[in-house]
């Protein structure tokens, strides 16, 4: 199977949120990478590159804002090609508490997370430099990079499971409530100060916004249902072919085969537990009810 073919089939496979959001990063930055490399050969590159990064990159200028207003987003898919390291740390993070995350609380609560952190590093990006003393007269600073998401993720991970353990290099036994403190206080708040205060502040943003998503889930309240509102739509909007229809077979057209109404006592039918696991991947393992759990827990038996 060739790369795109690969490519294409971790698109067309359902609840697989985790592994395109990463492959949405890692091309995007091939793709700069070789556009930078035609534009040097070229030599026009210090020409089209800045034109070409104004419309992905986060403008702190509002008025290069609302003549690119799908950067409050995309801004969280570039990372410099200068700074190989920036997207291998960020992904390597989004990888490993986005799997609890996933796990936890599913595919679509993972992207609503990575969506409302981006937007929200993008929000106190935009008002810090507009509104702050300290930032007066620096006009038009641009935001790369997926920082503010995922720190946005590593917060609500370490919210929603604090005492769960990574083992780390050189550590040990690390619990990811003083992974995610040493995120904020070494990641968003020191680099106010140190150089890079743009994406401090956007990381502050997507902590604020990871610690307050689990705080409402827990009180019954998703603040992510207005991104999968939007991502249901698109799907609609770009799905092929007519809609899968489910249909009921009598036991003796399953050639032999006995049907699921007939399981022993105590059985789980296949089809059912196929249900549950699809739950799962939308939702979450807690969001099953006591019974399913139970039910899970006899298919594996079984």
């Amino acid at each position: 199977m060739s790369l795109t073919q690969d490519i294409r089939a971790a698109f067309t496979r359902r609840d697989n949120a985790l592994n395109q959001l990463i492959i949405i990063n890692v091309l995007v930055f091939a793709v700069l990478i070789i556009l930078n490399a035609i534009l040097f050969i070229a030599q026009r590159r210090g020409v089209y590159l800045p034109l070409i990064m104004r419309q992905v990159a986060l403008s702190s200028d509002p008025m290069v804002l609302l003549r690119h207003p799908w950067t409050l987003l995309t801004y969280a898919f570039v990372h410099s090609i200068d700074s190989p390291l920036h997207i291998l740390f960020n992904m390597l993070n989004l990888y490993w508490f986005g799997q609890l995350i996933r796990e936890y609380l599913g595919d679509r609560r993972l992207v609503s997370l990575y969506v409302l952190g981006a937007l929200a590093g993008a929000v106190v990006f935009l008002l810090s430099y507009n509104l702050l003393p300290v930032f007066h007269g620096q006009i038009g600073i641009e935001l790369i990079g997926a920082s503010a998401a995922v720190t946005a993720i590593i917060v609500a991970a370490a919210t929603k499971l604090p005492n769960y353990t990574f083992l780390m290099f050189l550590f040990g036994p690390v619990k990811i409530k003083w992974i995610a403190a040493v995120v904020v206080v070494v990641l968003s708040i020191a680099p106010i100060y140190g150089g890079n205060p743009g994406g401090g502040l956007s990381h502050l943003g997507g902590a604020l916004l990871g610690f307050l998503y689990i705080k409402q889930l827990d009180s019954g309240h998703d603040l992510g249902w207005p991104v999968v509102k939007v991502g249901s739509w698109l799907g609609r909007l770009f799905q092929r072919g007519p809609a899968m229809q489910v249909t009921h077979r009598s036991a003796a057209s399953n050639s032999g085969r006995p049907a699921a109404g007939n399981a022993g006592p105590g059985t789980t039918p296949p089809e059912e537990v196929d249900l549950i696991l699809d739950k799962i991947s939308r939702s979450g393992y807690e969001s099953l009810s006591k019974d399913e759990k139970q039910k899970l827990f006899r298919a594996s038996q079984q």
